[in-house]
């Protein structure tokens, strides 16, 4: 099984950001752009898992869980990896917070201790919206030049749970489905 460790959000939030990308999505037609319903932030990609494994993550996502508080943040500004001229992945950023990036580093951690690495790169915590696959110069300057327009865009949310996720690929996009769910403490 593809496994993944997300925070989700609710379908009022996927709805809105979705809207607000309509104008990327315009500019950009060429790109592989995700689907609403599978907007989410990764926190840890686990790959491919045998299922022998998912009550190990699970048990270690409710122990990470149980240590930390719902975390309010905000999904705010459009972004790209590397940068817009050379993108591969366009994205929403989530605003940074320590209390994130704390649950975050856990999370890692805890994950350790079961046998997977430890992500190499810094944690950019950032929901995906589009993959490039075949780079279009012109497409990139007119995707760029959305996201400035839409530069004040911003959206709360609240970070409640810790999601263990299986990824199943497919020719129209991957499927999701939710494994177990590890809710933060709520004050």
């Amino acid at each position: 099984m593809r496994l993944f460790l997300a925070v989700n959000f609710d379908a009022a939030t996927r709805r809105a950001v979705y809207e607000a990308a309509a104008p990327l999505r315009a500019a950009a037609p060429g790109l592989a752009w995700v689907d609403e319903a599978r907007l989410h932030l990764t926190l840890k990609f686990l790959d491919e898992q045998p299922a022998e494994a998912v009550p190990g993550l699970a048990a270690a996502a409710d122990a990470v869980a149980a240590r930390h508080d719902a975390v309010p943040s905000a999904l705010q500004e459009f972004g790209a990896f590397p940068n817009f001229r050379r993108a591969r992945v366009v994205w929403i950023g989530v605003a940074a917070d320590p209390r994130l990036e704390l649950l975050h580093h856990d999370v890692e951690v805890a994950c350790e201790a079961l046998g997977h690495a430890v992500e190499a790169r810094p944690f950019r915590p950032h929901v995906t919206l589009a993959r490039v696959k075949r780079p279009d110069p012109m497409e990139l300057r007119a995707l760029a030049r959305e996201a400035r327009r839409a530069a004040a865009v911003r959206f709360p949310v609240a970070v409640r749970s810790v999601d263990l996720m299986r990824s199943t690929l497919a020719a129209e996009g991957p499927a999701y489905e939710r494994l177990h769910s590890s809710y933060l403490r709520e004050r």
